[in-house]
């Protein structure tokens, strides 16, 4: 689950990360009242889930508290277009303001999980304000990274091996250190699975602020963090991955057309893979998970069938947990009472898979059974084609 940079700042000041005074306005006036809070200028900042806002026309400066009014009206409720949001872009519901400061040097940082070491891993560069992408593929000396044992955690060593590596000095050296340390502790305490502070300021007078902030969370660890899960904002959401998560349904929206059912992330990403290998388009990644019952099976089908470009649906289930006759018993279930009108491509392989098939094959419905992965993916595509 991602939040909002506002929300995010929240979070960096219970736990001592220093970051710009900002506030939230309701409508234009009140806007125009923190703007002279803030001694007649603000920042002026759209909030989307996603990056690219400045370049984008969602990150504003106000020069008097008119202005801070101005650009609020003309930010809420635009469409604000970026490289991370595609050409559809995103409505903007809310606007921050956030209080200037003078900024000296601009940094990156970010705390994220490695997944081929296994361990929360600190990215840090001195090209702030930048793109880390950017960064990585013109600059890549310019990234310094360090991963962090799990079963010792962040010592001082690494707070100040990262400070060194950003070029921080004297009392701005110290304050780096203890930034680095309270960022990691918010990452492990809140179970994050990215904190990025881009850019990551030092002001001309010494401080070590964090100017913009995205965090991301562990959707599987919410469960502990009920005032995390109050940040969510269903705005920033699909309708389709609203109702999924309702039915316990890892649900993304895509824009191919072969909706796509799968038990396992990993087999869902193989899917899809393999869909544009055969030259389809997948138009959803969906895990229905190691023990889906007949009813979540029924529900991911109508969740997919929702999409109006969804022109064939491809079924692939490895029972291990997960039993093919149950999956079986979904379809043919989910075909009756929705009435599938797309292709139904099904390859079902594992636990029950000779019941499960003879289900399928007794049911009366149009539907066709693959021998293996590659054959499900070609009569996938060629139905759509």
């Amino acid at each position: 689950m991602n939040i909002h940079e506002y929300q995010a700042k929240e979070l960096l000041r219970l736990y001592k990360v220093a970051t710009p005074d900002g506030r939230v306005a309701q409508d234009a006036e009140e806007a125009r009242q923190i703007a002279k809070q803030y001694g007649g200028q603000a920042v002026v900042k759209a909030q989307i889930h996603a990056g690219g806002r400045g370049k984008g026309g969602g990150v504003k400066f106000a020069k008097d508290p008119d202005h801070a009014a101005e650009l609020f009206k003309a930010m809420s409720g635009m469409t604000l277009v970026t490289k991370q949001t595609g050409p559809e872009g995103r409505k903007v519901h809310t606007v921050y303001l956030s209080a200037p400061i003078d900024i000296a040097r601009e940094l990156y940082l970010s705390f994220l999980v490695d997944r081929a070491s296994s361990r929360v891993t600190i990215l840090a560069s001195t090209e702030g304000g930048v793109e880390i992408e950017e960064v990585a593929a013109k600059t890549p000396e310019k990234i310094v990274k360090v991963a962090i044992d799990p079963a010792t955690g962040m010592s001082g060593f690494h707070a100040r091996q990262v400070a060194f590596a950003l070029g921080l000095e004297g009392d701005s050296f110290k304050k780096g250190v203890v930034f680095l340390q309270n960022l990691y502790r918010l990452f492990l305490e809140k179970d994050c699975s990215m904190v990025e502070i881009n850019p990551l300021v030092i002001t001309k007078q010494g401080e070590v602020t964090a100017l913009d902030a995205k965090i991301g969370f562990d959707d599987n660890a919410l469960f502990r963090h009920p005032e995390i899960l109050a940040f969510r904002d269903l705005n920033e959401e699909a309708a389709e991955e609203i109702e999924a998560s309702k039915f316990n349904l890892n649900f993304i929206k895509l824009d191919g057309s072969i909706g796509c059912m799968v038990n396992g992330a990993g087999l869902a990403m193989a899917t899809m893979d393999i869909i544009k290998y055969h030259g389809g388009s997948p138009a959803n990644f969906l895990d229905v998970g190691g023990g889906a019952t007949e009813d979540a099976v029924k529900n991911a089908f109508r969740i997919i069938l929702q999409d109006p470009a969804v022109k064939a649906v491809m079924v692939n289930i490895f029972g291990g947990i997960m039993r093919c006759d149950v999956v079986a018993a979904g379809i043919v279930k989910a075909a009756k009472e929705i009435g599938i009108q797309v292709p139904v491509v099904v390859r079902l392989e594992g636990t029950n898979v000779e019941e499960g098939k003879r289900i399928l094959a007794e049911s009366g419905l149009n539907l066709a059974v693959a021998n293996g992965l590659k054959d499900a993916a070609e009569k996938a595509v060629a139905s759509v084609k």
